[in-house]
């Protein structure tokens, strides 16, 4: 007796309640997508100030050659037509050097209008420290970054989760000062990967408070990297500043948080989706039949009275609506059914035409034998 296969039915609607695994992806630290874009606008801004200044400059010199001119003109007694010429040279010039002063002045007040940020914050309070000159070292290949983080997360891993979990500047200090070789960029880096670890499980304040600790690293390795000195030589500068500074500095550190942590929200999102496609294309690959067919994608495809059927799990509803179709459209259906193990028949002929033909009939068959009775 040929029978429907009642266990595909659990995986037509996936739960809600499958548990989503989601590896760890070693990812650069993520302020540096908006860090990166900040500094080519500063790069811009800066050039943009060059140029004013060189047109002033310029301008100057012109209309100091030009007074001079002026000057020896007059004192030659030259023609006036001679020397209204130099004059009306050196009062244009006049107009054009207030012009230029005016637009490097704008240009002045703009730069000091602009937010604060990890690259522009800390140039006038710690501009004169000299201590721990870092010296050029060569660039580290990807596969030497990747091992020398590796290496250091196996042996600190305890104790920069940590740091990622205080809350006061004083307590994160004490730390930084008991645990310097945390101050590093791999202790970033891993901070960066563990907010992502907890917005992709759902602990979305948890993820707060460890992005919170991920920008103090980031803010002084940004220091240390202004000054061009060690980072364990400058953190105790950075939290000086931070404890007692005004509102443009700490509105500078909180909107590089909020930036950070939209980053992170993202790019957990993105690793869901991603996981859940994997996982979605597991499930279909488990799901398929004896044909090679998914048999969601298949009940998807057929007739509504078909699939009322499947769903009531009623044979004697299925052979009556086999009798009322299209021979030939009914011998497909019938065999996508198989093909995707929705419809597992009883039959023993041999190949795949007989098959199909065999499964028609036998429902046809048992439809007449029911009627019989």
């Amino acid at each position: 007796m040929s029978r429907i296969d009642y266990s595909v039915w659990d995986h037509i609607e996936v739960s809600d309640d499958e548990d989503d695994t989601h590896p760890n992806i070693d990812t650069p630290s993520l302020f540096r997508w908006r860090h990166q874009a900040r500094v080519e606008r500063m790069e811009e801004f800066n050039k943009k100030g060059e140029e004013l200044s060189k047109g002033l400059n310029d301008c100057r010199r012109k209309l100091a050659e030009a007074q001079k001119k002026t000057q020896v003109l007059s004192s030659a007694g030259s023609c006036d037509a001679e020397l209204s010429k130099a004059q009306a040279e050196e009062k244009k010039l006049k107009k054009e050097e207030r012009e230029w002063q005016k637009k490097v002045e704008d240009h002045n007040r703009e730069e000091k209008k602009m937010p604060w940020n990890v690259d522009t914050l800390s140039k006038e309070g710690f501009s004169k420290s000299i201590v721990n000159v870092k010296p050029d070292t060569a660039e580290e290949t990807e596969e030497e970054k990747e091992q020398k983080h590796k290496t250091f997360v196996e042996k600190y891993e305890k104790q920069i989760k940590h740091f990622g979990m205080l809350r006061r500047w004083d307590d994160s200090q004490k730390y930084l000062s008991d645990n310097p070789h945390l101050v590093c960029e791999e202790t970033a880096n891993y901070l960066v990967i563990m907010c992502i670890d907890l917005e992709v499980e759902e602990k979305h304040a948890l993820m707060e408070q460890v992005a919170h600790q991920t920008i103090v690293m980031q803010f002084i390795l940004e220091l240390a990297k202004s000054l061009k000195v060690d980072p364990r030589g400058c953190f105790r500068q950075f939290f000086a500043k931070i404890k007692t500074a005004d509102q443009q500095y700490q509105d500078a550190f909180n909107d590089e948080l909020e930036s950070f942590k939209e980053r992170v929200r993202g790019r957990a999102k993105i690793r869901i989706e991603k996981a859940m496609k994997e996982y979605e294309e597991e499930e279909r690959q488990k799901r398929i039949g004896p044909g090679g067919l998914d048999p969601v994608e298949v009940y998807e495809s057929l007739p509504a009275e078909m699939q009322k059927c499947f769903d009531e799990k009623d044979i004697q509803m299925l052979q009556d609506v086999i009798s009322k179709m299209d021979p030939t459209e009914a011998k497909a259906h019938m065999k996508r059914c198989i093909d995707s193990g929705l419809w597992v028949p009883n039959s023993k002929g041999d190949g795949e035409e007989k098959e199909e033909e065999a499964t028609y009939e036998e429902v046809k068959q048992e439809q007449e034998e029911t009627k019989k009775e």
